[in-house]
């Protein structure tokens, strides 16, 4: 075994080397920008101001195909004063604008808009993403692994979009005080994207390929400064709210229970490219609820982190790791557990360098016997060529004041928990090549020996060539009490190829098949579970993609394993089972107002049995006011006794009321068989100033048979967003 993981990574290490150096690639598309000659206003009317500055157009295509300049006309230009940088886009268009609503942080592909993607450290790495859809939506994120862009992140700037009959025009002012660069600086790296449904075209200002999201900052055209922007002198951000609410328990048949709670964020820029976090009595009512699924799988799901505080540069905790290897998961922090108080300290120290510091502190629950903790995390990060990077993450979970007792008939809580890792990201400078090396230990009092993760993978990625192969090895003692590791004791090797054809002509776009495996070992390189997976797509010139898919199966059960997840009974450790699975995939044009997609398997299950499935959405959009979906899914199993005919409905409907782009009401129901459980949530948003919002929710949930309510919960939240 040890050999096994020694060359596996010695492997890896020596071509990762091979593919570090290399210089940006579109370093001669420069926009020279200068200060606004007057003041300008953000109205979407193009003032005097803007019409001696640089212009950005003659954008490339990079959809469908990135061979030709683009169709649909775009012209881009930039000012600043001492406070904000300010654009101004002009998208001409033909015909009706194809929108969902006026919702914030839109779905990319099924909008014309038009975004900005800024990387102020010029680092290909880290940056920050602006734009607006047709209608005004906003859409701002943070951008991190050189081209994935976080949109639950939430900051102040302001847009304006104004219609005409033959284009859109769109004007943004963002804030330095918003931005993280240093101070100096005059090269950032920027690039400019346009989504035209009508045409089916994307096209960016610097050129992109095609197998490449535009957000790919290998592939940022250069901002040039005349002078390095302002530096703002106070940089100090008090995000104060109140709250206050009504609960009640009708299962238990508890009482009201009322909440009356304040608390509040700072933001304190240390430097223009460091910003100190703090927070105390944090509250995330107002965050959407987790969307729910039917769970058969044997293992821990994985839901995405929502929360505001941790979002901030929070990729260098949260996405230290592999997808099914992260020694930091913030969700682990303050669910269910009231946090006291919270520091984030994170952001750029220099070009080369970034940090990432924090510290949680939550409160006891006697009611479980859970003590107060402590968490701690400390990241490091280097950049070295001209893309990749060395990360360093230590992470702490500490129980204070805390003694077990064991007559207590309470759950045994660990006393520390701590992990320390290191690796390796390679992003070669024009992306073809991606790749990285991990290697986590885990610290606890209560083992030793088999506590160390460590995995690797590459991956090269051309316009026709996907080809990629990952190793992880997890020890059975390794625990990542505040990550999301969700097996342990195994070594999983994951290949996979895929090939693109362009026909010259016709309706298919592209076609071609993908292969990926999942081979899972135990430690002694025993096979424990696998699947292949095979598959062959077509993506239409019009935007719809149909696939069809075959998978074949090998378990070994590890452990006890209920297949319904119900707890009706399980199948032995030890018991291997295989079979087979045929499905399809279809996902309609995005450019219409009725959309849908659908996902259907068939095959075989554990214990010989039989699983079918099926997963589909469709959705409304009276543009730009309304938008309705409605999700659904279903699980057939036939199984032998005791289990027998089984199956399970997920149904979620929702309605999206956008009034204005700044008044929201969103209303979904889930109804989840398998969970008996029917959840209502109803969340109104008013953005009264730029990120400063009142919430109004309402929870209820229901058991299904007999139809009574569990619990209802209505919440009002004001928060304000002042600048200091």
């Amino acid at each position: 075994m040890k050999a096994v993981k020694k060359r596996s990574l010695v492997f890896l290490f020596s071509v990762l080397v091979c593919f570090c150096f290399g210089q940006k690639k579109n370093a001669s598309y420069a926009y020279f920008v200068h200060p606004a000659p007057s003041a300008i206003v953000v109205d979407g009317l193009v003032e005097e101001g803007w019409q001696t500055a640089q212009t950005a157009d003659r954008f490339f295509m990079v959809l469908p195909m990135d061979t030709s300049r683009a169709q649909v006309l775009t012209e881009v230009k930039l000012r600043y004063d001492n406070h904000n940088l300010y654009l101004l886009a002009i998208c001409y268009t033909q015909g009706v604008n194809m929108v969902e609503s006026m919702r914030r942080d839109f779905a990319f592909g099924k909008n014309d808009n038009f975004l900005v993607f800024i990387d102020p450290f010029e680092d290909g790495t880290n940056g920050f993403a602006f734009g607006t859809n047709a209608a005004g939506a906003q859409w701002d994120g943070l951008m991190y692994e050189g081209g994935s862009v976080d949109l639950s992140w939430d900051n102040k700037w302001t847009s304006a979009v104004k219609q005409y009959s033959d284009r859109w025009v769109l004007e943004m002012a963002i804030p330095f005080k918003t931005l993280r660069f240093k101070k100096g600086m005059t090269h950032w790296g920027i690039n400019f994207s346009r989504n035209d449904l009508k045409t089916t075209e994307k096209s960016s200002w610097a050129p992109v390929p095609r197998q490449f999201p535009t957000a790919s900052l290998a592939y940022t055209g250069t901002l040039v400064w005349d002078v390095p922007p302002t530096v703002p002198p106070t940089n100090i951000s008090l995000i104060p709210y109140g709250l206050t609410g009504i609960t009640r328990d009708y299962e238990k048949a508890r009482p009201n229970v009322y909440r009356n709670n304040i608390g509040g964020d700072a933001k304190v820029a240390i430097t223009s490219s460091l910003n100190l976090d703090l927070t105390v009595n944090p509250d995330f009512s107002q965050v959407e609820i987790d969307k729910q699924v039917t769970n058969l799988d044997r293992y821990e799901l994985f839901f995405p982190e929502k929360r505001q505080f941790f979002l901030e540069n929070g990729d260098q905790f949260n996405n230290f790791g592999y997808a099914t290897i992260r020694p930091f998961f913030s969700r682990r922090i303050g669910l269910g557990v009231p946090i006291v108080a919270g520091a984030r300290l994170s952001g750029k120290l220099d070009k080369n360098w970034r940090l990432g510091a924090m510290d949680m502190q939550t409160k006891a629950v006697d009611a479980t016997g859970l003590p107060e903790q402590n968490f701690s995390v400390v990241a490091l990060q280097r950049k070295i060529f001209s893309r990749s990077n060395i990360g360093f993450l230590f992470v702490n979970k500490q129980s204070l004041h805390y003694q077990w007792d064991p007559n207590a008939a309470l759950p045994r809580y660990s006393e520390y928990n701590r992990n320390a890792g290191l690796e390796y990201n390679l992003a070669s400078a024009n992306n073809l090549w991606t790749g990285k090396l991990l290697f986590l230990k885990s610290f606890t009092p209560e083992k030793s020996g088999r506590d160390i993760a460590q995995a690797g993978n590459l991956k090269f990625a051309n316009r026709w060539w996907t080809l990629g192969f990952q190793y992880e090895y997890t020890g059975r003692n390794y625990k990542a009490e505040v990550g999301y590791v969700p097996r342990q004791g195994y070594v999983r090797f994951n290949p996979q190829a895929a090939y693109s054809f362009f026909p010259k002509g016709g309706t298919v776009l592209s076609h071609g098949p993908q292969f990926t495996g999942l081979y899972y070992y135990d430690e002694h390189v025993k096979k424990t579970d696998n699947e292949s997976v095979l598959s062959y797509s077509l993506v239409f010139r019009s935007k719809s993609v149909l696939t069809a898919v075959w998978l074949n199966d090998y378990v070994q059960l590890l452990l006890p394993f209920d297949p319904t997840n119900t707890g009706k009974d399980s199948l032995q450790k030890g018991s291997v089972h295989r079979w087979n699975t045929f499905g399809a995939d279809y996902i309609s044009k995005p450019q219409s107002v009725f959309t849908y997609d659908f996902s259907v398997r068939s095959g075989g299950y554990y214990a010989e049995g039989n699983k079918l499935t099926f997963a589909g959405n469709i959705g409304y959009r009276f543009q730009p006011y309304v938008n309705i979906a409605f999700s659904t899914s279903y699980n057939q199993l036939n199984l032998p006794k005791p289990w027998g005919n089984i199956g399970f409905w997920l149904v979620g409907p929702k309605i999206d009321v956008t009034f204005t782009n700044k008044l929201f009401l969103t209303t979904y129901v889930q109804y989840n068989q398998q969970q008996k459980n029917t959840n209502i949530n109803a969340r109104f948003q008013w953005r009264y100033k730029p990120a400063s919002d009142l919430f109004i929710v309402y929870t209820d949930n229901y058991l299904i048979s007999p139809f009574l309510v569990r619990n209802r919960a209505l919440v009002m939240k004001l928060n304000y967003w002042l600048n200091l």
